[in-house]
């Protein structure tokens, strides 16, 4: 089964880290990617640029609006996120508590679903 493990951390305390310390953070992270790999558990993934970067899209009575900026203000923030294959929420938490970034803030892991023509239950709840 599919989990997605979305890696949050605080932007602002990550921004002190020094240029030697945030390098050897992103070894650990390559080096996770590698050892997830070998063991097949590893799908895809990617870090993310900063909230900063970030533009929220809605669309509400057929009116798209755009904004600057993350959908909501929050402590942590989305950096990235590892796309995992594991029997079952156990092993999927197992694999997400070796990724780096979990020392700094937290790594929420949730089942994907597949998006069928027809027959999804309702709210995405099918699992």
């Amino acid at each position: 089964m599919k989990y997605l493990a979305l890696v949050y951390y605080d932007e602002k305390l990550m921004e002190h880290k020094s240029q030697q310390e945030w390098d050897a953070l992103n070894r650990e992270c390559i080096a996770c990617v590698e050892d997830l790999s070998s063991s097949g558990h590893y799908i895809t993934g990617s870090p993310l640029l900063p909230t900063s970067s970030a533009t929220t899209v809605r669309v509400r009575d057929n009116r798209v609006t755009v904004t600057d900026g993350p959908f909501a203000e929050t402590k942590e923030q989305l950096a990235g996120f590892y796309m995992l294959e594991a029997r079952d929420l156990n092993e999927a938490i197992a694999l997400a508590g070796k990724i780096p970034p979990a020392r700094y803030g937290s790594v929420e892991v949730r089942p994907a679903r597949e998006l069928m023509d027809t027959d999804n239950e309702a709210g995405g709840n099918a699992g």
